[in-house]
């Protein structure tokens, strides 16, 4: 069994090494379309997804609305519930820091220079110089913008990465044959019991907070738990029994909720 997360730049080629990578080991490749499949099927409204992207939201968005938290949190729970099958090339998403702590996880990070990178592009499709430059500058700050919002993390931090594929001097062939090798090797372990069942608990966990913000419920007084499977513990206040009744709710609803323990307590609003 082997997990791979890719992280890829337009133009390094990364999508042809990860095809690559999952039909030499046998093994499912989640790409952008892959992975909304299975956000469909832990219960995520597949409208939801059309908003969700690797951009980081823009100052209107993160000040006045609660849906980029939501999407992120949506987002997390589909990368913990592919990863707890063990098994899979996870391309993109934020995955290599979603599973950093997880061992049995190599992550891969594919490189290229600007100039490759613009001729790959000028070469695949067929554009010119200036429109290449451009796709490539559009796409690094958008995908540098997400990363930096959503988790904080730079991309190029190397101590995020297990291997580092330089598409200057390596060919596809090579670079996946070198990820396969190294993904099955002792030195990266196979998920234990314990990691899968972390994974999935954490991915709940995630399906419930995004529920919670898409109903305008605000989860900074709020504590989400998942202790063990299908159970949800909810502690903390709400400053209403309304409110108090709505959170018990929207965590029933959530699908993979089994059982709802909720410790929340009505916290009535004072005047100054």
């Amino acid at each position: 069994m082997s997990l791979i997360t890719i992280t890829r730049c337009i133009g390094c080629g990364g999508m042809t090494i990860a095809r690559k990578v999952a039909e030499g080991l046998n093994i499912e490749l989640y790409d952008d379309r892959r992975l909304q499949e299975e956000a469909v099927k832990i219960g995520i409204q597949p409208e939801i997804l059309k908003e969700l992207g690797e951009k980081a939201p823009g100052f209107f968005n993160r000040l006045f609305s609660h849906k980029p938290e939501a999407y992120l949190d949506l987002m997390e729970a589909v990368i913990y519930e592919v990863a707890r099958k063990g098994e899979g090339v996870i391309v993109g998403h934020g995955a290599q820091f979603l599973l950093r702590d997880f061992n049995c996880a190599l992550h891969v990070r594919i490189y290229g220079s600007r100039p490759f990178r613009v001729k790959h592009l000028m070469d695949q499709q067929g554009l010119s110089t200036e429109a290449a430059e451009k796709m490539i500058s559009k796409s690094d700050h958008e995908r540098k913008g997400f990363l930096k919002f959503a988790f904080h993390k730079d991309w190029d931090d190397l101590s995020l990465y297990d291997l580092i594929i330089n598409r200057d001097k390596l060919s596809a062939e090579l670079a996946s044959s070198l990820i396969m090798e190294a993904a099955q090797s002792q030195e990266i372990k196979v998920c234990s019991l314990t990691a899968l069942d972390s994974m999935e608990r954490m991915s709940l966990e995630k399906k419930i907070e995004a529920a919670l913000i898409r109903n305008d419920i605000s989860t900074n007084a709020l504590r989400i738990e998942v202790p063990k499977k299908g159970v949800a513990s909810i502690t903390g206040w709400t400053y209403t029994q309304e409110d108090k009744d709505r959170v018990f709710h929207v965590v029933q609803e959530v699908p993979g909720v089994q059982e709802v323990k909720s410790e929340v307590n009505v916290v009535p609003m004072t005047g100054v």
